[in-house]
């Protein structure tokens, strides 16, 4: 199975730090995966955090198993670089690279009602463009119902309180599982694709 890829934009660090817990989902499911970051619009240095992980080809989107896509919130919609990263893939688009692979979406914010599920929402949008079948959280996931923080039955979120990066329990918990339910999802429809299973 190709890895599945990871692929966020953070300027601070928090949806970086929801990319790695779900990307540790992905993992415990046996899955390769890949963390890949968008490119900045700006030349500031401070705009993506130091730590960030390399900017992703085209290639590793063309050829992933499945997707994560995350962004911070802004003004209740996704931020510019992933908007432009997804507006310039008309060419995939158009192959159908990305039809019937699984996807799911993540964001964070800094306030408790900012905009958590439209983001999400705004993201699923392109995806369901692109053909992929999207993934949240079902409510058999007991953190979804015990947070008092992030989490939605349509991806994860985290929020900043006080402007920290550091996940809730809770939060982290749906960042793993969410991982593993797109892994599940990509070694299944992975295998019913495979020219030997028929």
């Amino acid at each position: 199975m190709a890895p599945v890829l990871v692929l966020y934009y953070s300027r601070y660090g928090s949806t970086k730090r929801l990319a790695d817990a779900i990307a540790q989902g992905v993992m415990a499911e046996g899955a390769e995966v890949i963390v890949r970051t968008v490119k900045s619009l700006s030349d500031e240095s401070d705009q993506q955090t130091h730590n960030a992980a390399p900017i992703v080809t085209i290639k590793e989107l063309e050829q992933c198993s499945a997707l994560a896509l995350g962004s911070p919130t802004r003004f209740g919609n996704m931020a510019a670089p992933v908007k432009h990263f997804l507006d310039n893939t008309s060419a995939q688009w158009l192959k159908g690279s990305l039809i019937n692979k699984p996807a799911c979406v993540f964001t964070s914010t800094s306030s408790m009602h900012g905009g958590q599920e439209s983001t999400l929402l705004s993201m699923m949008l392109p995806l369901y463009h692109h053909g992929m079948i999207l993934c949240g959280l079902p409510y058999s996931e007991p953190s979804l119902h015990n947070t008092t923080t992030g989490g939605s039955p349509y991806g994860v979120t985290h929020v900043a309180i006080n402007n920290t990066t550091q996940l809730s329990n809770d939060e982290k918990a749906l960042c793993i599982a969410q991982g593993k339910r797109l892994a599940q999802l990509a070694k299944v429809l992975s295998s019913s694709h495979n020219p030997e299973k028929y």
